[in-house]
């Protein structure tokens, strides 16, 4: 199981519904991957970055990640994200 972080922007011009997003991908890797509103001092396998517009301006600096993270800043990005955590699971997977 993938311990995925997730930092929202601040949503001063949000233009779709982040929280539903997240949810749809909980959904869709329930299971498989363990998703955290992202913390100062706690490492994380990959961070999610969910910003409200193209301005994705959501500092994640801060954050410690094994694999790196992933942006997205508007609805259509949900089926490459899932296709980028998915192929994080697979290479979980290989690792093993």
């Amino acid at each position: 199981m993938l311990f995925c972080g997730v930092k929202f922007c601040g949503g001063c011009n949000p233009r779709f519904e982040r929280r539903k997003v997240l949810e749809q991908l909980k959904e869709h890797f329930e299971g498989r991957i363990e998703f955290a509103y992202a913390q100062e001092g706690i490492v994380y396998d990959i961070l999610l970055i969910i910003g409200g517009c193209t301005n994705c301006c959501a500092s994640f600096s801060q954050y410690t990640t094994k694999r790196g993270n992933i942006k997205l800043w508007d609805v259509s990005h949900v089926e490459r994200v899932i296709e980028e955590l998915e192929g994080q699971l697979s290479l979980a997977d290989d690792a093993k």
